[in-house]
């Protein structure tokens, strides 16, 4: 083939990869396919009209992080407050059914996006109730703000912090901030009814249940969702103690709950409802915690962990946010940290350093894609981009390895069926599209 034809049959794919890649947007696969629950989609509650009435009393409004209203007749209790964006349609939703004054905000954990209303919500007597590893928490996200800024557009598609608005002035930060913490319990009464706030760490060390016993109705924040957790969050995170999941899911087992409300999705109503689903959410992280530990016993690698340990089927919670090889490898780095017992592990030469070298010893990059490509025929999508990613190590600037990079991410994210690996390859997709556009 002339180098002007395969010049001609570069652009004519350059031309379809991209026009996808720039039309695509946050858009995961999983939520098109059905695959995922849209309540762990950031669109969710966009176009809720009113607040959903759980009881007399409890109320939601819905969204990427719910929030909760208590109504009292001494006034209200709000439990976590969203996202910025979404905090003050949430406001609007349930200060529809009560105006009343905010006597208390509850935290279930400093995740921003049940953070991120604290100070449109906050009034001046209001009590702001958290468990008091949230400060430190609140500080370590500090620490590394500019580094989650950029994890969570790229996993997220758009920023989760807050934008430059009134709420992220000097003063707003200040009002975000607890003013009321407890260790293990914090029990108050208002307008007759009862609260009992538990510290259940799980995915952060400061979560917190919210349980009202006269209801049997128990606020879990994020200890469950309809999908395997986070127990590792690709955007960053300090280790998740599985073993915290199972200690805290089996505090709110003994409670009996006939009310379970997740900071993400719907209320499930029943108590035989809420066990069958607690339980086989606790057992599905406990046998792949196990599993893990046996594993690492064995002198097993991570990776072959990764790759072997799935759940039976009737522990099968799904995939959709968070994923059991990812947990894998938390759990496993968790107990043991960064160095795998290989010698060459200990200095700091990375792997990437001997990508050139080893392309150069296959003929080039444009070799190494033709390899790549065969593997990208034959459904080997992983180890076609391990291949393309050597290629570029070598060649960052040839359209030819970029444009293989493009087609076999676009593969990989038709195929997926989790939001967080959707919204990754999306980020790797519009980067490469955008090295390709950049080029003369």
């Amino acid at each position: 083939m002339s180098r002007d034809n395969k010049n001609n049959m570069l652009a004519l794919l350059l031309t379809g990869l991209c026009g996808l890649a720039a039309a695509d947007g946050y858009n995961p696969e999983a939520l098109k396919s059905g695959r995922a629950d849209p309540s762990m989609h950031l669109q969710q509650g966009s176009d809720q009209r009113e607040a959903q009435k759980i009881n007399d009393v409890i109320y939601k409004a819905t969204g990427f992080g719910n929030t909760f209203m208590v109504v009292t007749e001494q006034g209200n209790v709000i439990i976590d407050t969203s996202l910025p964006g979404m905090a003050p349609k949430h406001k609007q939703l349930l200060t529809a059914v009560s105006d009343g004054p905010i006597h208390s905000l509850i935290i279930t954990h400093g995740h921003g996006d049940h953070t991120g209303g604290v100070a449109l919500w906050r009034q001046p007597q209001t009590k702001v109730i958290a468990q008091q590893n949230m400060l430190e928490f609140l500080s370590y996200q500090k620490r590394l703000k500019n580094l989650f800024m950029q994890r969570n557009s790229a996993q997220f598609g758009f920023d989760l912090v807050e934008q430059p608005t009134a709420l992220t002035t000097a003063s707003a930060a200040a009002n975000m901030l607890p003013n009321t913490l407890f260790d293990q319990r914090f029990d108050f009464t208002l307008g007759q009814q009862q609260f009992e706030v538990l510290h259940t760490p799980a995915e952060t060390y400061d979560a917190l249940t919210v349980w009202m016993p006269q209801y049997k109705a128990a606020f879990v924040g994020d200890l469950f969702y309809r999908s395997f957790p986070n127990i590792y969050t690709l955007r960053g995170t300090k280790p998740r103690w599985a073993l915290d999941y199972i200690s805290s899911i089996n505090r709110v087992l003994a409670l009996k709950p006939e009310i379970l409300l997740p900071s993400h999705g719907e209320p499930i109503i029943g108590e035989a409802n809420i066990r069958r689903e607690l339980l086989r959410y606790r057992d599905a992280i406990q046998y792949v915690h196990d599993q893990t530990v046996q594993g690492m016993n064995a002198g097993r690698d991570v990776y072959s962990l990764m790759r072997e340990i799935k759940l039976p089927a009737e522990l099968d919670v799904g995939e959709a946010y968070g994923w059991v090889s990812w947990s894998v490898r938390g759990i496993y780095e968790g107990y043991m940290g960064w160095f795998d017992g290989e010698p060459v592990s200990m200095y700091a030469e990375s792997p990437q350093s001997v990508y050139p070298d080893l392309v150069a010893l296959a003929g080039g990059a444009d070799k190494v894609a033709g390899l790549a490509g065969q593997h990208l025929n034959q459904g080997h999508l992983v180890k076609a981009l391990r291949l393309i990613e050597a290629a570029l190590a070598a060649e960052p600037d040839n359209q030819a390895v970029l444009a293989m990079r493009l087609q076999i991410l676009t593969a990989l994210r038709k195929a997926s069926g989790n939001l967080n690996e959707s919204g990754w390859l999306n980020h790797g997709i519009n980067q490469t599209y955008r090295q390709l556009q950049s080029q003369p």
